[in-house]
């Protein structure tokens, strides 16, 4: 998504993206936005159109200071969130340390859902720790998905950090915290339902993991972005009524209503200007 030469140069992305695509009937827009502290007002723009949103950690340097400038922003305008720790390949990575000051820097109730199989060289493949399933990810970029039992040497652990999710999802939800107090069996879709539920409210974030250029583990965030996040339906979105005192209005994702929109980004390019709009309510026609 970084078209300008400049980004590709140095590996960055400067201004903000907007694509769509289509993952397993599901149709996701995407807006990718800038990392570094000089773009932040790119990232701000977008934020505040976005229905949820995915933070991206690197392995090996954790919670940067941008970290916690654009998960401020976030809780500004109270997006729903999952968090993908990139770069399990790269030398020093440790996504425990990551995890560990996503809960000590940013004060989040985090708990990772998958595991990696090995860091750096020995990375291998992620276990779904919601499923109980090893994933390998085969073929030149990681386009092949191999579900497998759990290796032997993973299952402790994978019990351990399944218990710790159960746990800390019952501080969040009435529902799973019976569950848990009465000792029943928790399925994967009661999971997945307590996951999804303390997500839109902001009280839960599930962590994954992968390799982003080696396509290992992306796969699975989008199944994340569509299990977890929420469509446009789910999210309340307001305005400020001009002609009655700018009073606080709810917006319904009815196109029989008046339009209304939000211009968020002007860009100039060899076609003109391009406006970036998000669409509320009713309907634009051409």
């Amino acid at each position: 998504m970084d078209s300008m030469e400049l980004e590709r140069e140095r590996g960055i992305t400067i201004k903000s993206a907007a694509t769509h695509c289509l993952w397993n009937d599901c149709h996701i827009n995407i807006i990718d936005t800038p990392g570094h502290v000089d773009f932040t007002i790119e990232v701000e723009r977008s934020l505040r159109v976005l229905d949820g949103a995915v933070l991206l950690l690197c392995a090996s340097s954790g919670v940067q200071p941008q970290t916690l400038t654009v998960n401020r922003q976030m809780n500004r305008y109270n997006v729903p969130r999952i968090i993908f720790i990139n770069k399990l390949d790269r030398a020093g990575a440790n996504p425990w340390n990551a995890v560990t000051q996503l809960k000590e820097r940013l004060g989040l109730n985090v708990a990772a859902i998958q595991i990696p199989m090995g860091t750096e060289t020995t990375l291998r493949g992620i276990i779904d720790i919601i499923k109980q399933k090893a994933i390998y990810f085969d073929g030149s970029s990681g386009e092949t998905i191999r579900e497998e039992p759990i290796p032997d040497e993973f299952v402790e652990e994978t019990t351990k950090r399944r218990n710790e999710i159960i746990e800390q999802l019952a501080e969040v939800d009435p529902v799973m915290e019976e569950l848990y107090l009465v000792g029943e069996e928790v399925s994967e879709e009661d999971l997945k339902k307590s996951i999804r539920k303390s997500v839109l409210s902001l009280k839960f974030f599930p962590v994954l993991m992968g390799s982003a250029i080696k396509n290992k583990g992306v796969q699975l965030a989008l199944n994340a972005v569509e299990d977890y996040l929420p469509c446009p339906l789910e999210k309340k979105n307001y305005a400020l009524d001009l002609n009655n005192n700018e009073q606080k209005i709810t917006l319904d994702c009815d196109e029989k209503k008046p339009f209304i929109g939000l211009a968020f980004k002007l860009e100039e390019n060899k076609f003109g200007q391009i406006t970036y709009m998000r669409s509320y309510q009713g309907k634009l026609k051409r």
